[in-house]
């Protein structure tokens, strides 16, 4: 599993330690370029609280996804889905970085390993909280779960909606995209799959 590298905000020496004091300076002229006054009342203290928030919503970049699941690991004669689903997620698109929400699914085939399950609401988290596009976010929480337990196969499914879309651009508020990434027995066994797909949407197959 690739590790990104990029910090979100302007590096001092010791490599991974952010400035925040650069990221306020950056939001006083990204202010003033709107054609606002930092000056006036009310967005005297906007530079700090926006360095705090981005420190807050790019936190992932800090995180091991490896470290996060390590200790929440246990052996478990347990061969059947397990699926956490509807998982909040909230996230930046890297193109304009305004933000994506929605909800994630996950799940996976155990094979011999099973993981925490408040665990995997982390293990989103680790992502989301960095600058992303939709797809690559799906595929790096299967690959993690992959990776950890080497299970059978894993599934994941994210439904979310773009303020990129929504408030700007095409401007469709009511516009959602869904992308999936299947491993092992989630991509090769189509019933595994429909399974899967039949029981986040609340359904159990032949229903």
């Amino acid at each position: 599993m690739k590790t990104l590298t990029t910090v979100p905000f302007a590096v001092s020496e010791e490599i991974g330690r952010t400035d925040p004091e650069s990221m306020e300076e950056l939001v006083r002229k990204m202010l003033i370029q709107v054609g606002e006054n930092p000056g006036r009342e009310g967005l005297l203290r906007t530079p700090e609280r926006v360095a705090r928030a981005y420190e807050f919503l790019t936190s992932g970049y800090q995180e091991d996804a490896a470290q996060v699941l390590h200790g929440a690991l246990f052996e478990e004669k347990y061969d059947e889905m397990v699926i956490v689903k509807d998982i909040e997620v909230f996230s930046l698109c890297e193109h304009h970085m305004l933000p994506f929400f929605g909800k994630v699914h996950v799940a996976y085939i155990p094979n011999g390993k099973v993981i925490g399950l408040s665990k995997i609401p982390r293990l989103v988290d680790v992502f989301a909280r960095r600058l992303q596009v939709q797809e690559r976010l799906t595929v790096q929480i299967a690959d993690a779960v992959q990776e950890a337990i080497h299970p059978q196969g894993v599934g994941v499914v994210i439904e979310a909606r773009h303020l990129c879309m929504m408030m700007r651009g095409v401007e469709k508020q009511h516009s959602a995209t869904v992308t999936s990434a299947m491993l092992g027995a989630f991509r090769d066994e189509a019933t595994t799959r429909k399974e899967f797909l039949s029981l986040i949407r609340g359904k159990r197959t032949g229903d």
